[in-house]
């Protein structure tokens, strides 16, 4: 695998790549509390026939770390994407890519393919749910804000304090949230991950996702998303989509996948039944064949 910095948006993102640097772009945007490491697997699989390149977000692990909630809202994330695939497509005439995003990468990705479509071929969505199904849930399904009522937690001021606690124990925790209870990490991985939240500053950047974000149940004393007025026809989706769904996901119900081709019309799901969140920790070949059938069509 090779390893370098890219330019983007006025930072540096770390990035980790395999395949040749002739050979048709695939990017990996990972989610919460993850970095690049979570689509090693993946790297390996299209690495033979991609460029396939897995970063880590901004103010995470090894890239560089922006102070304040107001450089991790949805216009800089996006930015540095896009910057993103212009460098590593530098000097061609086709900058588009296939673009393959779990988690908080789905949130930017599907924003992302709906304002920038020139840029992806075609997207992959790895239980992550679009913006307009997640605003109507977070703010009338009794249910998914329930499910959600941690990124409240997140957003407190507390949140870094609670969750380095132990070696990371809470976040190594959120891991165990899978069909057997087991931990979705190999044990060889754990180290790797604590080094990655140990970063100075990484932690906060990441909770600063959530804390930029108008995304998240409602409070007392906060209508959350509900008091969002989106438009469904600015984030609709006209390139060819993918989304792999474990099934078993606690923090995101299937009701999120309810009138998704409504904003997507070139839509195919694929349900992994028993699968959790995490399933590309604990299935990443059915991810890849499930990739690789919607690659071929």
């Amino acid at each position: 695998m090779e390893e370098f910095f890219a330019p983007a948006n006025g930072i540096r993102l770390h990035c980790v790549a395999q395949g040749s640097a002739d050979a048709p772009l695939m990017v990996f945007v990972h989610g919460f509390p993850e970095f690049w490491y979570c689509w090693h697997a993946q790297l390996e699989e299209f690495g033979k026939d991609y460029r396939a390149v897995a970063f880590d977000l901004r103010g995470h692990n090894l890239s560089d770390k922006p102070q304040g909630v107001e450089a991790y809202r949805i216009k800089p994330l996006l930015e540095d994407l896009r910057q993103l695939i212009e460098h590593l497509r530098a000097g061609r005439e086709d900058k588009s890519c296939v673009l393959v995003a779990h988690d908080w990468g789905g949130a930017i990705a599907w924003t992302f393919a709906a304002l920038y479509p020139q840029y992806v071929k075609k997207l992959v969505i790895i239980n992550a749910p679009h913006t307009v199904p997640f605003a109507r849930a977070l703010a009338h399904d009794p249910a998914q804000q329930a499910a959600s009522a941690y990124m409240n937690f997140f957003r407190m001021d507390k949140a870094e304090r609670v969750l380095s606690e132990n070696g990371f124990e809470r976040l190594l925790k959120m891991f165990n949230a899978t069909a057997g209870g087991q931990c979705a990490l190999k044990d060889e991985d754990i180290p790797r991950y604590r080094e990655a939240w140990s970063q100075p500053g990484a932690l906060t950047c990441a909770l600063n996702l959530y804390r930029a974000s108008p995304l998240y149940p409602p409070t007392p004393d906060d209508p959350g998303a509900a008091a969002l007025k989106l438009d469904p026809a600015a984030l609709t989706v006209r390139v060819p989509t993918l989304v792999i769904w474990g099934e078993a996901d606690t923090a995101l119900g299937t009701v999120l996948l309810e009138g998704l081709d409504d904003l997507v019309p070139d839509l195919r799901i694929e349900r992994i039944p028993g699968a959790s969140h995490w399933v590309i920790h604990e299935q990443p070949r059915a991810v890849s064949a499930a990739m690789r059938r919607f690659l071929a069509a």
